[in-house]
């Protein structure tokens, strides 16, 4: 594992040599911001942002200033309704703990440098997914991103490569065990594990540029002891790993998805059948990590919704939409959305699991006979099928509305669309 040649191979990487490299940095910042303005709304975070010092001037007010605060509200906000972006191999969402632990710092930068630092925290972190696999019961969201939110929370602070590198392993020496068990019960600790990661970051970058150092095996040690990994399986080639990010049409875990994508295919063909009656039998047949991760059956809660492949399907085949606006009420408890999710039968399909392939296989009957059926090996967001623009902008859009920012969202859509490299990020009002 050499982190210090991937840093000073990013650092002097020429943008106009990557077509789309830009371009998906530039969605990414979009994405994550609707998220972090729609998730602004929801009363825990209201309240955590209420009473700390948060910067100003964004969707939060305060008198104080704390990048700390910032981060780990930005952090919590983007996660609140589960439609962040994220990463299939790294098996979670970097540029979230990355971009929290950053804008607090950016007003200082232009886009060229906030764009070079999101960059090295978001391959940083999403190599360490990769590699540091998390053991069951674990839950990714505050363990490895902290790696990638202090090489991005480094970089924004002009440290060095081998500072970068030293905040990474800061960060390595005090990774927290974060658990699945508040998935499983509907309480929302889990949507505070990326503020930590975020806050983290910033405190190991803040560190090492005061003077604080780290072993240099810190990685391979928290490996070693926290995943049992006597040797980390680190991928030192010069592909770039944010151009496999993914960004999401639909307000849930990504697993879910596949589901709810090919449910949405059947119901646009057979929406009249859906208005008039009930199937009598909803088979999904789905690879084995999906079970596991969003296996919770009649959600009590919207976080165990968010991870809930029966509920992410009914949705879908009641409303035609899976966005926040499901996880309210009183569409969240609505008698026919729930007997839909009563009627999933969840197996897992054995091929997909062995050849880790995502996919999922829909087979909807009625009572009086006739089947259909859809199977999905990709959806809306992956690499090989981008959101078109038009799309991710109306997502942008319509999150920032709920997020009570309708009059603003166009023309932040604007100003990072227009940026050019050397233009300062203060002027995204971001």
């Amino acid at each position: 594992m050499n982190l210090l040649s991937l840093v000073q191979r990013l650092r002097t990487l020429h943008f106009d040599d990557h077509p789309g490299l830009d371009l998906k940095l530039r969605c990414m910042l979009l994405d994550t911001w609707a998220c972090v303005v729609a998730g602004s709304q929801a009363t825990p975070v209201a309240a955590l942002a209420a009473r700390v010092p948060v910067q100003p001037g964004r969707v939060w007010s305060g008198a104080a200033s704390s990048a700390q605060s910032t981060a780990l509200c930005l952090a919590m906000a983007s996660c609140w309704d589960e439609a962040c972006e994220g990463h299939a191999a790294a098996h979670g969402r970097p540029g979230v703990a990355a971009l929290a632990a950053l804008l607090p710092l950016a007003r200082d930068l232009t886009w060229d440098e906030f764009r070079r630092a999101l960059l090295v925290g978001y391959e940083v972190g999403a190599r360490m997914g990769a590699a540091l696999r998390i053991r069951p019961g674990m839950h990714v969201d505050g363990n490895w991103p902290a790696l990638g939110a202090a090489a991005a929370a480094a970089m924004a602070m002009g440290l060095d490569d081998a500072q970068v590198v030293a905040a990474i392993e800061v960060a390595a020496c005090q990774l927290p065990l974060s658990l699945y068990r508040p998935v499983q019960t509907g309480d929302t600790a889990r949507n505070t594990y990326l503020g930590h990661a975020a806050v983290l970051g910033q405190l190991a970058a803040l560190s090492v540029a005061s003077g604080i150092t780290a072993p240099a095996d810190a990685v391979q040690s928290y490996a070693r002891v926290a995943l049992g990994l006597e040797a980390v399986p680190w991928d030192g080639s010069e592909a770039l790993y944010v151009m496999g990010a993914y960004f999401k049409p639909y307000a849930a875990v990504r697993h879910v998805h596949y589901g709810a994508w090919a449910a949405s295919l059947l119901r646009a063909e057979w929406q009249d059948a859906f208005q008039a009656r009930l199937p009598a039998k909803i088979e999904l047949h789905i690879y084995e990590e999906a079970t596991i991760y969003c296996g919770n059956r009649q959600p009590a809660t919207p976080l165990q919704a968010q991870f809930s492949l029966s509920f992410g399907l009914a949705a879908m085949l009641r409303w035609g939409h899976l966005d926040p606006w499901v996880y309210r009420e009183p569409q969240f408890h609505d008698a026919r959305l729930r007997e839909l999710e009563a009627r999933v039968q969840v197996s897992v399909q054995p091929a997909w699991t062995a050849a880790g392939q995502r996919g999922a296989r829909l087979v909807l009957a009625w009572p009086e006979g006739g089947e259909i059926s859809r199977e999905v090996t990709a959806v809306a967001g992956d690499p090989a099928m981008p959101l078109p623009e038009a799309e991710l902008q109306r997502k942008f859009l319509a999150y920032c509305a709920s997020g009570g920012q309708a009059e603003l969202a166009p023309q932040w859509w604007a100003r990072v669309w227009d940026l050019a490299p050397d233009s300062p990020m203060s002027g995204t009002g971001f």
